[in-house]
């Protein structure tokens, strides 16, 4: 059960009461929950995603833990242009798609 972050900007109120249900607000839009298991992620960004879809409005980031990933990470967006990380040389990137 890896780390778990959501970053969220600009965002309308339903997003942090969802998001503080099942995760921890360390900063103001900043969601974090250290156990959170591959289940409950993946239905926590369906949820997140078809109220984005239906409000086009803000971006929402979330950023796992991923062994099998480059950098043993995975990102998902909402509202952002798509985001890749890259290894180059040993230096982690973040590429935009």
């Amino acid at each position: 059960m890896p780390l778990t972050m959501v970053v969220t900007s600009n965002v309308e109120g339903r997003y942090r009461g969802f998001l503080t249900s099942i995760m921890l607000e360390v900063s103001a839009g900043v969601y974090v929950a250290p156990d959170m298991t591959a289940t409950v992620r993946t239905r926590m960004w369906e949820v997140v995603s078809s109220w984005w879809a239906a409000l086009r409005n803000g971006c929402i980031v979330m950023v796992w833990r991923d062994t099998r990933a480059v950098g043993k990470l995975r990102i998902e967006t909402l509202g952002e242009p798509p985001k890749e990380i890259v290894d180059a040389d040993g230096v982690l990137l973040v590429k935009r798609s």
